[in-house]
């Protein structure tokens, strides 16, 4: 088509309506679009939307807005200039320039440039570093006190473990450890665990003998000591208000429920520190609700104020039957 003259029918406005582009456009940008079209429309594609004469008005399009393009580009002198340098000089010229370092024949510069690569490669590591450490130590006074009232902490450990090291030989030396029972004589296996190293159970026997307990322990005895306790204050609460409650009580045992649902709010954070800890998965525990202890209370309450109502009931029975006796009693004799 180019040999024979051949000039497309397509003016610059359709062109670029058939490009899917505006005019103004970039070259770059009618490079993508023609690709994309011709990946879309060209007969050997295996797209579903294939079309011979789709495809040669998209490439009748292209053509014309390139020479539109070329023809608002207006090409700068020193461009030119610096064309027409690169065209006059050598091609493999660039391979031996080595940035303009060293001298000699090109073997010489290139072995001299690769020690510079390296030098420099160097220094941009030791920078990197140097701003990395400035980075982090930069404005950390408070870090900085903390390491070194850390490494004091250290310090003063190591110095009173050395002391207590001094007094242990010191004590040796004078025979103070002499008298103990047992010297000279292998530790006692308390037991014998296939399941445990020997050295380790032992150091378990040594620790519960003396008290030790791990603190999944301590933890599972501290929560059910609270849900304890607070299940025995809300109820007393419960019972000083009285039965039925006016509007000034109703008010406060809200704020009494208030209350509980904050403690209950505490303690299921206890909870969940006491499963992370607990090594046993049956163990674990779950979250107490704020519903259910209070339904819990008022059940309680309520057994309670049936069994002193009872009570009372007796009581008065008692102090009834005491009172005429003496009547019943003579009334009997007088039947008799």
């Amino acid at each position: 088509r180019m040999l024979s003259g051949y000039k497309p029918k397509n003016d610059v406005k359709d062109s670029y309506k058939i490009l899917e582009l505006e005019e103004g456009c970039s070259l770059d940008d009618v490079r993508n679009s023609y690709c994309n079209l011709a990946k879309k429309y060209h007969p050997d594609s295996s797209s579903g939307m294939a079309d011979s004469r789709a495809f040669i008005r998209v490439e009748e399009a292209y053509r014309v807005v390139l020479s539109d393009l070329s023809g608002k580009q207006q090409p700068d002198p020193g461009e030119e200039e610096e064309d027409q340098f690169k065209s006059k000089s050598l091609q493999h010229r660039h391979y031996l320039s080595f940035e303009g370092v060293g001298i000699g024949t090109p073997s010489q510069r290139e072995k001299q440039y690769m020690q510079f690569r390296v030098d420099r490669a160097t220094e941009q590591v030791l920078e990197y570093r140097q701003q990395r450490l400035e980075s982090r130590y930069a404005g950390s006074d408070l870090s900085r006190a903390k390491d070194v009232r850390q490494s004091k902490k250290v310090k003063i450990t190591q110095a009173v473990e050395r002391l207590v090291e001094d007094l242990i030989q010191e004590s040796m030396a004078k025979g103070d450890f002499d008298n103990l029972s047992g010297k000279g004589k292998p530790l006692q296996k308390f037991s014998h665990s296939p399941h445990i190293d020997p050295m380790t159970h032992n150091l378990n026997r040594i620790l519960i003998d003396n008290g030790y307990q791990p603190e999944w322990i301590l933890l599972q005895k501290e929560i059910r000591e609270t849900i304890e306790r607070l299940r025995k204050s809300i109820v007393a609460s419960r019972r000083k208000l009285g039965e039925p409650m006016t509007l000034s009580e109703q008010k406060q045992w809200g704020r009494i429920c208030e209350q509980l649902a904050e403690d209950i709010r505490k303690l299921n954070k206890r909870v969940d520190n006491f499963n992370l800890v607990v090594p046993i998965l049956s163990r674990q525990m779950v979250h107490f609700s704020t519903d259910k202890e209070i339904l819990r209370a008022r059940k309680t309450y309520e057994a309670v104020a049936e069994k002193v109502s009872d009570s009372d009931r007796k009581e008065n029975e008692g102090e009834e039957g005491k009172r005429f006796g003496w009547k019943s009693s003579l009334l009997k004799w007088l039947k008799l």
